[in-house]
């Protein structure tokens, strides 16, 4: 241990030196980080592309889940090793910035860390390999630009974005519905979307889902779905223009803020407060007749005295709405949410065409459907499914459909996918080991496939100098041809682009640490 004394010849611990085993610098420490780094991208190797296998993760109270979105498996892996928690957040970053290509990025990462392994080994500073990598970072995505395509589409042609959101939902456990399921997520971003400013908000996109029925009856409502149903069973299940009255104050009487109680010592003052209780409801629904309102949904609840008297002056009602599906409500009926009931006026009041209930199967779950509102730029997405994982692993891959979608109306450039944009960026290049670590895509993609990866990838590269045709990638589908513009096979620029600076960022953080101090046990 390292030591130093005070003025009074009185000595003190500097650095208390860790056991030989705990602490690692210099080459071990990069061996180490890098090895963990290559270990956490193996595991999702085997997921990358169309032919990719799904992981199935237990969470500590037994819930199970089926994915192969990278972001998903990273955050529910126990990763312990603080290299592997980088690895998480590059894919986190990914899933943040762009919401596809989280599995990519951290293949792409472990294969330029296992090439920076070897270069480590030939006696190379690792300074000078990061600074090459950032080197070859730029070059690539200068290339992507060049073979990049504009894709040119409009409200009423939304094939190129279809078709781009397909490529997306191959990979994914629901890839035998992918064309109807793109087409949901396409619509439900062009109902949102401000084509002027070109920028999508996500937030009015509402993902819902029921257990049950089969994923072919997945819709898109140009509306609102709330998982709630009417206070009281006798109120009418379906309302025509219904004049909705949006409401965040309680349906029941005030309360002091401060502690009180209150004295009744005779019958007839239990009468007058029944009495003044029941004439506060009955103001409360007058007020909400008096403007015109059809419908009633309420943030909070209310007892089955006010329900019942709901019921009947004929004020249908609904209670317990959370906050983000009023704000919704709100957005789409173009009405206002009122705070206080002294507040509530006519103009307040949302619009919509039809408000229904709907029953599902044997039980008693029941949904209210706000539909035909006087603003459609809020949109569900209602998916159905054989059971919660399957729900819940199609809203991840709805979520990613929606994510690419946003991104190409944000910028309409794609390149071609099926490793093609990888392999022309590899044969561009002047820095071998960069190219070769971009070649990891491509032949993860064969091998998941059952191609033999480096046989497929010399030939799909010779094919791409020859023809010098940039679409040309890894044929996972058997479709016959290399061609990925036949085979309509696309990935956006931006997020192509994202996913070589994102891993590149990574690498050569790590390849920058020589000294892994863990904390001491003293």
């Amino acid at each position: 241990m390292a030591l130093a004394f005070d003025e009074y010849g009185r000595p003190f611990i500097i650095l208390r030196e860790q056991e030989s085993k705990s602490r690692l610098r210099g080459l071990d420490a990069q061996k180490s980080n890098i090895a963990a780094g290559v270990a956490v991208s193996r595991i999702l190797r085997t997921s990358l592309g169309p032919k990719g296998m799904d992981k199935m993760l237990q969470s500590p109270d037994g819930d199970i889940t089926i994915t192969n979105d990278g972001a998903t498996i990273l955050e529910q892996m126990d990763v312990d090793n603080q290299i592997g928690k980088l690895m998480v957040e590059l894919s986190r970053s990914q899933d943040y910035e762009i919401g596809d290509g989280t599995t990519g990025v951290v293949v792409m990462a472990g294969a330029l860390l296992e090439q920076a392994e070897r270069l480590l080994e030939r006696g190379i500073h690792p300074i000078r390999v990061a600074e090459g990598f950032e080197i070859s970072s730029r070059i690539a995505v200068d290339h992507l630009e060049q073979i990049s395509h504009k894709f040119d589409f409009s409200a009423t042609n939304i094939e190129p974005l279809v078709q781009t959101c397909m490529t997306t939902l191959s990979s994914k456990i629901v890839n035998r519905c992918k064309r109807s399921l793109a087409e949901i997520a396409v619509k439900g971003v062009m109902a949102v979307a401000d084509l002027e400013r070109k920028d999508v908000n996500l937030d009015l996109i509402k993902v819902e889902g029921k257990v049950g029925g089969k994923l072919e009856d997945t819709e898109l409502i140009y509306g609102i779905i709330v998982d709630k149903d009417m206070s009281h069973p006798q109120m009418p299940k379906q309302i025509e223009d219904a004049k909705i009255a949006i409401l965040t104050c309680p349906f029941e009487p005030p309360k002091p803020k401060t502690k009180h109680k209150v004295d009744i010592d005779t019958v007839e003052k239990f009468q007058t407060l029944r009495e003044q209780e029941r004439k506060y409801f009955d103001d409360m629904v007058q007020r909400c007749k008096d403007v015109g309102a059809t419908l009633v949904i309420c943030q909070w609840g209310f007892d089955d005295e006010a329900n019942h008297l709901l019921m009947h002056r004929n004020l249908p009602a609904v209670r317990w709405v959370g906050g983000v599906e009023l704000e919704l409500i709100a957005i789409a009926t173009g009405g206002r949410i009122v705070p206080r009931f002294q507040e509530l006026t006519p103009e307040k009041l949302g619009k919509a065409g039809l408000v229904r209930e709907k029953a599902f199967g044997t039980t008693k779950d029941r949904m209210l459907y706000i539909e035909h509102c006087a603003n459609s730029r809020a949109v569900t997405v209602f998916i159905r499914g054989g059971n919660k994982m399957m729900i819940e692993e199609t809203k991840r891959s709805i979520h990613d459909a929606l994510c690419v979608a946003r991104n190409l109306i944000r910028n309409n450039s794609i390149v071609y996918g099926g490793g093609a944009a990888e392999i022309s960026c590899s044969i561009a290049y002047a820095i071998r080991a960069f190219a070769d670590a971009l070649d990891s895509v491509p032949m993860a993609l064969a091998e998941n496939s059952g191609l033999q990866p480096i046989e497929t990838l010399s030939a799909v590269k010779a094919q791409q100098i020859k023809e010098k045709n940039p679409c040309c990638g890894i044929d996972c589908n058997d479709a016959g041809t290399n061609d990925m513009r036949e085979q309509n096979v696309f990935e956006t620029l931006i997020g192509k682009q994202q996913q070589i600076l994102l891993a590149t960022q990574v690498v050569k953080m790590i390849l920058k640490i020589d000294d892994v101090i863990s904390p001491s046990e003293y």
